[in-house]
């Protein structure tokens, strides 16, 4: 019999560590990483959430035998809903007052779960980051498009990061709940809900950590994800802060307008349609500029005040 899972709606969160875990297609990966983090969690305290994100192959067996007590949960998507997804599922389901989200791939160090946990105790931050620097392995294609992005995330908003897009972060479980609702189920959820913490001015932070090398099975980031990663990013400025983006396109087109326009007329030229078409898009964006923060600040009133969404995926 399935049992639907819902998400808990309480704001009090029972104190410690949560480690949602999404997977997708890992079964080569998995039981090694298993072995590892099943002790660890045992030894620390720790809970864990799997998501098995539809997968095809047999993770989900190998999810079925594990052996983790009350403390260990494992969720299950009939479809796959893409990694932000598994990891919102994940999220959504989280009872403690903190939670790390970590790949399933066995690149991240366990041992870097007590760093960044005790650092964000100490700090009492928000949201920290693992930094995983530029790996050994890296492609030069994929470093040139993390930088970029995080480059055009810059023109946008203060970034105090560097590795936005690290799926190895640590939350505080009340606020990454609340922002559920806006984030994408695509690979660019660790991007934009890094920027909604940041938007929203919490003490967003960052560390070093350490990564190993991928053993098994290939990563599904590609040109496509980047992509879609800069059209979430452009609508999550959009969000919270819709002037950034429209401000600046007013001011472009009445420079342009202006700059066009009055040489043209002092030498006695005529009024050019050119410049008054530049000088009328100009107003048209400060004015659409103007209501789209209006309609902002309503929507982000209705996030703060709305429930966490449900969720009714299969619990084993």
């Amino acid at each position: 019999m399935q049992e639907a899972v819902k998400p808990v709606t309480s704001s009090v969160k029972k104190s410690g560590l949560t480690i949602v875990v999404p997977v997708y297609n890992e079964a080569a990966t998995l039981p090694e990483f298993l072995g590892e983090l099943i002790p660890a969690c045992v030894a620390h305290g720790w809970q864990v959430i799997f998501v098995n994100d539809g997968s095809t192959d047999t993770s989900a067996k190998i999810l079925a035998e594990v052996k983790g007590g009350t403390f260990a949960r494992v969720l299950h998507h009939k479809v796959n809903r893409g990694y932000g997804g598994a990891l919102k599922t994940g999220i959504l389901n989280v009872t403690t007052s903190h939670l790390i989200t970590i790949d399933s791939d066995g690149q991240h160090s366990l041992t870097d779960i007590e760093k960044i946990y005790s650092f964000a105790l100490e700090k009492d931050a928000d949201l920290v980051v693992g930094n995983r620097g530029r790996g050994k392995n890296a492609s030069l294609v994929r470093e040139l498009g993390k930088g970029l992005i995080r480059n055009f995330t810059r023109l946008l908003m203060p970034l105090p990061i560097h590795d936005l897009n690290s799926g190895f972060k640590l939350y505080r479980t009340e606020l990454a709940q609340k922002y559920m609702q806006i984030c994408p189920d695509s690979m660019a959820f660790s991007d934009v809900i890094t920027l909604a913490f940041i938007s929203q001015r919490a003490l967003v932070l960052e560390v070093p950590i350490s990564v190993r090398v991928r053993r098994a099975g290939k990563s599904t980031i590609g040109l496509h994800t980047a992509f879609e990663t800069v059209l979430e990013i452009v609508n999550i400025t959009l969000l919270f802060n819709p002037l950034k983006i429209f401000l600046p396109a007013s001011l472009i087109c009445f420079l342009m307008g202006f700059g066009w326009g009055v040489p043209l007329a002092a030498a006695g030229r005529g009024v050019s349609v050119g410049a008054m078409l530049a000088i009328v898009l100009g107003a048209l964006f400060f004015a659409i500029g103007l209501l789209a923060s209006q309609l902002s600040a309503i929507r982000m009133e209705k996030l703060e005040n709305s429930p966490p969404q449900e969720n009714h995926d299969r619990d084993d």
